[in-house]
């Protein structure tokens, strides 16, 4: 199985459109091929290209021939003139962004070694300063409003500041959405919890955050993903690496026979990791909005993530 297993949508006129909320940044990466340790000076190479979690996300969307629109904040310097046009050319939507000569276009540090990351710094003020000015689209009748709700996909990151996702989970404007959400890393796991105490939203985090969500230590994603249902979630999908990963739901007529589903990804060599976690989710998004069962799109999800991680799909 590939990644062209979803079949992409027959023109962009009749794609499905899917809101991206969070972090539209440059991703500036370093790799070098062997492992590396604290204060390594390794020869690798460098390189810059648009990055940020829904931005990851909303670049797998297009792919697989959905309609991704971006809602975050960017600059109106050169860096952030050079970022729309380089998100226009990836086929995301960039109408709706929030523009302020005020806010620098955020970054993102990484530095990555044969052994995995080795460390990184996610420079995004100016989209927690820019807060709820993004959402303006869902509330002031151009995509929604509280009203008269926007009714699709959505997929939002934990870069916005706590307060935001918190009124976003229970913000009229948002109640009929389909929410897809994701931490970001490890250190903004917390911020998910608002979701678990409204049982929204479907949540897509990796063992560490899964424990950090719970207060707790888990050996196993099936584990983890039982954990979170527990604990308020409405569906969760965990990832541990190449172990395992769990799709858990609340039991309902919809979650059939089956409420936590746990596979092993695909063995590949590893060439680079930053960006791979999005790749999941938006590829399992994907599977989904083309009608795949939950065993289909786990499936789905995987392979894209692997490949991704492999070095065989584009940055």
């Amino acid at each position: 199985m590939t990644q062209d297993t979803i079949t992409p949508a027959a023109s962009s006129a009749d794609a499905l459109q899917v809101l991206c909320i969070g972090s539209v940044l440059w991703d500036i990466i370093g790799r070098c091929p062997t492992d590396m340790r604290r204060g390594s000076d390794m020869p690798g190479r460098i390189t810059r290209l648009p990055g940020g979690v829904a931005m990851n996300i909303a670049m797998t969307l297009a792919r697989f021939g959905l309609k991704p629109d971006l809602l975050s904040a960017v600059g109106t310097d050169p860096e952030g003139e050079e970022l729309i046009a380089a998100c226009a050319d990836l086929g995301c939507g960039t109408q709706h962004l929030y523009r302020s000569a005020d806010l620098p276009t955020d970054r993102y540090m990484a530095v990555e070694g044969g052994n995995g990351l080795i460390a990184a710094i996610a420079d995004a003020h100016s989209l927690e300063a820019a807060g709820d000015k993004i959402l303006r689209p869902l509330r002031d009748g151009t995509l929604g409003a509280p009203r008269a709700p926007y009714q699709g996909a959505i997929a939002l990151d934990g870069n916005l500041t706590q307060a935001l996702l918190a009124e976003i989970a229970t913000d009229p404007a948002f109640a009929q959405a389909k929410l897809h959400v994701a931490p970001a890393s490890p250190g903004k796991a917390q911020r998910l919890h608002p979701f678990l105490a409204a049982t929204r939203g479907t949540l897509y985090v990796n063992l560490e955050e899964a424990g950090l969500l719970c207060q707790a230590k888990f050996t196993n994603s099936a584990e983890a993903a039982q954990a979170l249902i527990a604990n308020g979630a409405a569906r969760v999908l965990v990832t541990d690496g190449d172990n395992s990963a769990s799709d858990a739901t609340t039991s309902d007529a919809n979650a059939g026979a089956d409420t936590v589903i746990t596979k092993r990804p695909p063995q590949v060599t590893v060439a680079r990791v930053t960006g791979a976690g999005d790749t999941f989710m938006a590829a399992h998004i994907a599977a989904e909005a083309r009608g795949e069962d939950r065993h289909t799109a786990l499936d789905i999800a995987l392979q894209a993530a692997a490949t991704y991680v492999s070095g065989d799909t584009p940055l």
